[in-house]
């Protein structure tokens, strides 16, 4: 037994643990970094683009729907929207700088009426109606068709043209002679190419054989002329086709600028050609940004040569009032229904 007075050994004391270093932070490389810097400003573009597009639609002047009442909201068979494309004569926005060719007219007519459907990750198609088309226009009488704008403007023009061809009409889009300048410019110009020398007294035109890079103004005659010459064995002589031949020319343009739209090389003109083209059109309402970026995106899926044009068979013919007109041929409806079918043209 041990005393009072005996020790006992001492405890170990055990030392406290180490403080616990912060946890490390992990360290992106550099690749990370690139991968989200990248998704980052994707995200940035994304948005910066709509706000863009959003900015250039709002300079679209519109047509409100109670004076378009005549757009069909009838389907068709492929489930594509049909948009009827109009060029008026309207003078009032040439550019003070073009050389006077275009006379003295006031107000406005349908000049070009062409419409236009996009079967998705096929072709475009197009589809044009001579202005010489002679027509039965509500309250007014038989007529060419290009004067039933002049009746009853946007609307009757939408209204005519469905009942004449039973195509239904979704959407409509309208520019007049400066603002199609306009746009052809803000593309840097429109490549055509020409077999021949060619001029039209009476249009502007005059142009030098081979590969032409048109300006607006110029293309604007190209587009308008009806009596072009080409110099070919030492002398001027007559192209031929008339107005057929003239919505033939019409309809190359328009697949030249989508050529030219669609170009790399034209990346740095598509800044300035959307609000460009934006602020020279008129349209309807329904046409929205939504339903606008849509078809831009389907349309970028294509190319030019996915891209078919025709122009209505029709013969001349002479009407009771004197007045020379020209009626659809019996092959008119086999083209009718190729475009309302969404199957190639005849």
């Amino acid at each position: 037994m041990r005393s009072n007075t005996d020790t006992f050994p001492a405890i170990p004391q055990v030392p406290p643990p180490p403080p616990q270093a912060p946890p490390r932070k992990k360290r992106l490389s550099g690749f990370k970094k690139f991968i989200i810097f990248l998704l980052a400003l994707g995200v940035v573009g994304v948005f910066a683009a709509i706000g863009y597009i959003a900015w250039a639609e709002g300079k679209i002047e519109r047509i409100p729907a109670e004076e378009l009442v005549s757009l069909s909201n009838l389907s068709t068979p492929t489930g594509t929207l049909n948009i009827l494309v109009v060029g008026t004569d309207d003078r009032s926005n040439l550019p003070a700088d073009w050389d006077d060719h275009f006379g003295q007219f006031a107000g406005r007519r349908a000049d070009v009426i062409m419409l236009a459907h996009m079967l998705p990750g096929e072709r475009i198609q197009l589809l044009s109606l001579p202005r010489d088309l002679r027509v039965s226009i509500p309250g007014a009488g038989t007529n060419r068709i290009n004067a039933a704008y002049v009746v009853g403007g946007p609307d009757m023009l939408v209204r005519v043209v469905q009942q004449e061809t039973a195509i239904p009409v979704h959407h409509y889009v309208e520019i007049d002679f400066g603002g199609f300048g306009k746009v052809v410019d803000s593309l840097g110009g429109v490549t055509i190419d020409f077999p021949y020398p060619s001029r039209d007294a009476q249009s502007g035109l005059s142009v030098e054989a081979g590969t032409q890079k048109l300006d607006g103004e110029t293309a604007v005659a190209y587009a308008r002329s009806r009596h072009m010459q080409i110099y070919k064995d030492g002398q001027w002589t007559g192209s031929g086709g008339g107005d057929i031949a003239r919505t033939g020319r019409q309809q190359e343009l328009l697949i030249q600028m989508f050529a030219q739209v669609t170009s790399p090389s034209s990346a740095f003109n598509l800044p300035g050609f959307l609000p460009t083209f934006a602020e020279q059109i008129t349209a309807d309402e329904g046409l929205t940004l939504g339903l606008m970026a849509d078809l831009a995106r389907q349309a970028l899926g294509l190319d030019s040569r996915q891209i078919e044009s025709a122009t209505l068979p029709v013969r001349g013919t002479s009407g009771d009032d004197g007045r020379s007109y020209v009626v659809p041929t019996d092959e008119a409806p086999a083209v009718i229904d190729a475009f309302t079918n969404g199957t190639p043209y005849p």
